[in-house]
């Protein structure tokens, strides 16, 4: 019988167990650079099978928040490899989320003041986070602007150079992330993208930048170093599509040829419950049709999982767990579950800024 603790082959990764640490933002990358601070987090968290790096964005005008790291620049590259060295000394295998977070953002965060950036010019009902005068505060979303078709090619492009920047930084593969309401979920969701043009309307044409995106990283790093995550139903960011199962069903079958590493799976809403009255979704009708098209890749749930679920989910044929807020507050979670030791409570006063306390000062079990 298949556990946790188990060994497993996503891709080009193999993994020492199968659970995994899901993309947490911490915000702690003063001027989208990775400090030693950062590099030590994730040196704690090792044991896990894989580490998904928190959300980082592939170019300036993919940031959306203060202080979270970038994957386009000397210093933020060279602050990245201080991590992925720490983690493969520790013996851990660590892959970047890659990000870009289009009209989940605010003018003071995008270069010389701009709009963010959106397939239509419609307005999240969100918030994003920000630091003035020395303190961090959220704030209201700003009015985005409506992308041309030509600048799409450069959107990409930026994620393909991304993902060669990564491998470049020592990073074991990348998760392009494309949920949660982030740029590449809003072209998929009519909530969203009100497009007339190849962009916008049908499903395929609102696929179309996402599975353009994977074709070109994957062609970039190698599809067994490529993983994508999706979150059909999730209502965060202010994101709806009032049909998701034929457009998520659609996405996954065009991914199969591509031979990724894992496919990521939100379950319900991000954070929350975790299955939605109002939003039914069919998770095994998804996965069925991912298989039907050859879809090789481990696939990867997440959202609110114990350690009895997680047992459930990898019985009944998922691959990897992701687990995110109990690895918050406890580097040793992999320990912990293994030998059903107490979780430490996480401190959700220091979840987004600040230093050392509520990040790397939380205890791990004693030898």
């Amino acid at each position: 019988m298949t556990s946790l603790f188990d060994p497993v082959q996503a891709g080009s990764l193999q993994l020492a167990n199968r659970i995994v640490m899901a993309p947490l933002t911490r915000n702690r990358s003063p001027n989208a650079i990775p400090t030693p601070l950062v590099a030590e987090y994730y040196a704690q968290r090792a044991s896990a099978g894989l580490l998904i790096t928190e959300a980082t964005a592939i170019s300036p005008q993919g940031q959306g928040y203060a202080d979270v790291p970038g994957l386009y620049g000397t210093e933020q590259l060279d602050g990245w490899k201080r991590v992925t060295s720490a983690v493969h000394a520790a013996g851990g295998k660590i892959v970047v989320q890659m990000w870009h977070v289009g009209r989940i953002s605010h003018v003071d965060l995008q270069p010389g003041g701009q709009a963010p950036v959106a397939p239509s010019a419609i307005t999240a009902k969100s918030k994003t986070y920000l630091v003035k005068d020395g303190k961090g505060q959220f704030a209201e979303t700003s009015q985005p602007r409506a992308l041309l078709a030509e600048e799409l090619p450069g959107i990409v492009e930026s994620y393909r150079h991304a993902a060669r920047n990564a491998i470049e930084a020592g990073f074991d593969g990348v998760e392009v992330h494309a949920a949660n309401g982030y740029l590449l979920d809003q072209f998929l969701k009519r909530g969203a993208n009100q497009r007339t043009d190849d962009f916008g309307g049908s499903i395929e044409n609102r696929a179309r930048l996402l599975l353009e995106v994977m074709r070109a990283v994957s062609g970039e790093i190698g599809g067994g170093r490529t993983a994508l995550r999706i979150s059909p139903v999730t209502p965060a960011n202010d994101i709806h599509d009032p049909d998701p199962q034929p457009l998520f069903e659609y996405v996954v079958r065009a991914l199969g040829p591509l031979g990724l590493a894992y496919v990521h799976v939100v379950e319900g809403a991000t954070g929350g419950p975790r299955v939605l009255e109002d939003r039914p979704f069919d998770y095994p009708a998804l996965k069925a049709a991912y298989r039907d098209a050859g879809g090789q890749a481990a696939w990867m749930v997440n959202n609110g999982f114990t350690k009895a679920l997680a047992e459930q989910a990898v019985r009944h044929g998922d691959d990897l767990v992701a687990f995110g807020k109990p690895f918050i507050s406890n580097p040793d979670l992999v320990r912990r579950l293994r030998e059903n030791a107490p979780l430490n409570p996480a401190d959700q006063a220091t979840f987004y800024g600040g230093g050392a306390e509520g990040y790397t000062d939380y205890p791990a079990l004693a030898a």
